[in-house]
């Protein structure tokens, strides 16, 4: 009797198990499709209030579409992504001279025409015998997902009527933005703006640290690749990349049409996939090293050490995630990189405090509140607090 009720437990155990296994796979499966039904609601505004298609294209449809009829697009790669180590180079930048696709967040596409070295700037930025700024960071000073003159570089040209060079590209992290303020800072440049996103930098820089040819710019204060004169082999490097990543995203593409198939939905939800991913998920949070601080702490003492070798000043930016808003999620390293900062007296502007938390609803400075990086009105209040707090300054 006893053996037979503890069969009878172990079956009701069990299939109360596998009951909350499916509830929860159910739940997140239909929480995952909210943003497809969002990104509807989303498109319909957009279209009644701009009068304008939403684009939902790809970035590489898009791209091989314009370039059908106009050989002279290209689009954005993230250079720390995709360097071959064994090419003996390691590119900062895009293409040059070339109308260039970067991304899509705020319903259509950003596009630039680069400048001679493949950043995100007029030509004529580079032929000033002063140059007031120039930028440093990754995406979000490179002017992700929007058009000039929206981006940062471009609003501080217009306040302060002077020369901005703008050399933010997308996934720099730490120690690619040291090896490009020292292959392309001009020697007459007044401020150098370090825009630090707290969102993925010290990870972008765990990364870093395992490029030997970035690592040379921190342990050798006189290494260069000289890469102002390589820049057709950048270009080709790059144009390598795109058609290569074209490829990849078709054979994406097909599989993902395949995978919407009902039978291979079925399947997925018979074998839990979202709540496989989601264990997996936080077994990889728990195996997480210690990030850089120290590392970066001693990459921003030596980016201050070059740009004042050069008689110029640096500046630090703190820029906040969409997490910190949407999620209240709080950045545990803040207070250890603004400590850093000051602790080398460089001034430390932030936008968290001077612009996002003075929001009645700081998600409204996110494209249609939604993750990503900042909209065109976010990108104006930034550069505005960045403008003031320099005149301030005195700089």
């Amino acid at each position: 009797m006893i053996v037979k009720n503890y069969k009878t437990y172990i079956a009701i155990s069990l299939s109360s198990i596998l009951l909350s296994l499916y509830l929860f796979e159910s739940y997140l499966t239909l929480n995952l499709n909210l943003p497809e039904i969002n990104k509807v609601k989303i498109k319909e505004n957009f279209e009644k209030n701009s009068n304008q298609n939403y684009e939902t294209r790809s970035k590489y449809q898009f791209f091989k579409d314009l370039s059908a009829d106009n050989k002279k697009f290209t689009v954005t790669v993230a250079p720390i992504k995709f360097n071959d180590p064994n090419k003996n180079i390691h590119f900062l930048s895009g293409t040059s001279n070339y109308q260039t696709i970067d991304c899509n967040e705020n319903g259509y596409f950003s596009i630039y025409l680069s400048d001679r070295f493949g950043f995100n700037n007029p030509n004529d930025q580079w032929e000033s015998d002063n140059v007031k700024y120039i930028i440093l960071g990754d995406s979000f000073a490179h002017g992700a997902c929007v058009n000039r003159p929206k981006d940062i570089a471009s609003q501080l040209r217009i306040l302060s009527n002077e020369n901005v060079i703008n050399l933010g590209y997308k996934a720099n992290g730490p120690l690619s933005m040291l090896a490009t303020l020292k292959e392309y800072m001009p020697k007459n440049t007044k401020n150098v703006l370090w825009l630090y996103f707290e969102g993925n930098d010290l990870n972008d820089l765990e990364s870093e640290l395992n490029n030997e040819i970035l690592l040379k710019y921190f342990s050798d204060i006189n290494f260069s690749q000289n890469l102002k004169k390589k820049q057709k082999i950048i270009d080709l490097l790059n144009n390598e990349i795109i058609f290569k990543s074209i490829e990849l995203e078709d054979r994406i593409i097909d599989q993902a049409t395949r995978n919407a198939k009902l039978k291979n939905k079925l399947l997925k939800f018979i074998r839990l996939n979202e709540t496989k991913k989601i264990f997996s998920l936080q077994t990889i949070r728990h195996k997480n090293k210690e990030l850089p601080v120290k590392e970066f702490k001693n990459i921003i003492k030596n980016a201050k050490k070059y740009v004042e070798t050069n008689n110029s000043t640096l500046h630090f930016v703190y820029l906040p995630q969409f997490e910190r808003y949407n999620n209240k999620v709080l950045n545990s390293n803040y207070n250890q990189i603004k400590q850093i900062v000051e602790e080398l007296n460089i001034n430390f502007i932030d936008i968290h405090k001077g612009v996002f938390l003075k929001q009645k609803d700081p998600l409204e400075l996110f494209p249609f509140k939604m993750w990503g990086h900042y909209n065109e009105n976010g990108y104006k209040k930034v550069s505005n607090h960045i403008y003031e707090n320099l005149k301030q300054y005195g700089n």
